[in-house]
């Protein structure tokens, strides 16, 4: 759906790397995640079983499971590096007791059984997926009856000044190519929840601007937090000094009192697992939901 390609590979190369730093930029990603948590204070549902799908280092996978402590708690990501730091997260006494696993795949094919899912918990994290119709299919295969999904990803106005600086440099330089991850918009995102049959979706955005001091500082931070750009057809030789001083100088263009602003807009999401037949449900002893195949 979403009309272009993500290299996986990279993506997971680019959020091992940033790891061990992660945490030091990633104050936007916390406080989404924060206010996603803040959502879940108005929902009536004791969940058995949670997916925290793009776990990072962990922060929302640990509040889970002090909100929900009698739920297991699962940390999925596509970083080895991102689950070694959520697994040291956490106190002494936390970790002997430990209700949390750590699993490490792509949510676009999550490893996990039909219908072992009470709650997908998933902030700022879809925008790395590919195929949005298929990841919020995989959703629903995963999710109980009656099971709830609840995320943040980012909207097409997210980086919108690097986007157009960009856009200024390379037809100076009469030659496109993809500098900026394309995002999408907040009813597209909605419209694939219906395809994939989750049920009464609500969607609603947030506009946030940081400020820098100057655009190195704002493509440090991003390269810090492993957000690069690793669209397939991204340009893979170097930029030309030219081309970036160009985008440098359109980016000036936005400067207010002193300081380059960088928007984000966030959009927040939640859907039910409802009407899922009774041919859908499988009637033989439940699986184990970290490996399938084994009974229990």
């Amino acid at each position: 759906m979403n009309g272009f390609r993500l290299d996986k590979r990279q993506v997971r190369a680019a959020f091992e790397a940033a790891a061990a730093r992660y945490d030091e930029v990633a104050v936007l990603q916390r406080e989404i995640a924060q206010r996603i948590l803040e959502r879940l204070e108005l929902i009536k549902l004791q969940p058995q079983r949670i997916l925290d799908i793009g776990a990072g280092t962990g922060l929302a996978t640990q509040a889970l499971g002090q909100r929900y402590r009698q739920a297991r708690v699962i940390a999925l990501d596509l970083a080895h590096g991102m689950l070694q730091q959520a697994r040291r997260r956490g106190g002494l006494m936390q970790r002997l007791f430990d209700r949390r696993d750590f699993v490490c795949a792509d949510a676009e094919h999550l490893p996990f059984a039909d219908h072992s899912i009470d709650l997908i918990f998933s902030s700022a994290t879809l925008q790395w997926c590919s195929d949005l119709d298929h990841t919020f299919a995989e959703f629903r295969r995963i999710l109980a009856p009656g099971g709830l999904l609840m995320f943040s990803t980012f909207g097409p106005d997210t980086l919108k000044e690097l986007r157009q600086s960009w856009q200024a440099a390379d037809a100076a330089a009469q030659d496109e190519a993809t500098h900026v991850h394309p995002f999408i918009d907040m009813h597209d995102i909605g419209d694939a929840l219906l395809r994939a049959g989750l049920a009464d979706p609500v969607m609603d955005v947030e506009h946030f601007t940081l400020t820098y001091s100057d655009a190195y500082q704002l493509m440090r931070e991003l390269k810090t937090l492993g957000a690069h750009n690793v669209a397939s057809d991204r340009r893979h030789s170097l930029t030309g000094k030219t081309r970036v001083q160009n985008m440098l100088a359109a980016y000036e263009t936005f400067r207010v009192d002193g300081l380059l602003p960088a928007s984000y807009e966030v959009v927040y999401g939640h859907a039910w697992a409802a009407g899922i037949s009774k041919n859908e449900i499988a009637v033989d002893p439940p699986v184990n939901v970290l490996n399938p195949g084994v009974r229990r």
